[in-house]
């Protein structure tokens, strides 16, 4: 399995990944304008024996960012391709300058949850209602990342059982 940058001739395949996997799926002609984006998007695949299984979108402003998008083809998933594009999409994060990495997860989602929590994220907060199709609230889930200009790169690191300080939380 590699990860790469998505292209726009994966965007058939990231579109019935996506239809798959979620109940309000993003249209095709989304994935193709992030695509096209320059500045503040990283839109990643993973490919297996030149297909595409899986992918994640990070969108960011500043220090503050967002997992906007992660989903993985049935048939692969519980193999680690969530794992590593999540990884990648962290380790791009912290490169950019990401300080607070956001998320948004079903509330009955415990895999994903169990994902993102091995990962360092907490959650912070619940939206009621926020999903349709069947109605549900959402978990708000943020990480920590090291700042680039602490001292201390534990300081916001939001590891388990530590409070990262005093942060401003501005949900994107």
């Amino acid at each position: 399995m590699t990860i790469r940058p998505a292209l726009p001739s994966d965007v058939p395949s990231i579109s019935r990944i996506e239809s798959d996997s979620f109940s309000n799926p993003w249209q095709p002609d989304t994935f193709a304008s992030l695509l096209r984006r320059e500045d503040g998007v990283r839109f990643l695949v993973a490919e297996e024996d030149g297909a595409v299984i899986g992918y994640a979108v990070l969108w960011w402003v500043l220090d503050q960012g967002e997992l906007a998008n992660l989903a993985v083809q049935e048939l692969y998933q519980g193999k680690g391709v969530g794992s590593q594009l999540l990884d990648q999409v962290i380790s791009h994060a912290e490169a950019v300058g990401v300080e607070s990495l956001f998320l948004e997860v079903r509330k009955s989602n415990e895999k994903a949850h169990g994902l993102y929590s091995r990962r360092g994220f907490i959650q912070i907060s619940v939206r009621e209602g926020y999903y349709q199709n069947p109605r549900e609230d959402a978990r708000i889930l943020v990480k920590y990342l090291p700042s680039q200009n602490s001292a201390d790169p534990q300081e916001n690191s939001g590891a388990a059982g530590k409070s990262p300080g005093n942060p401003t939380v501005r949900i994107p």
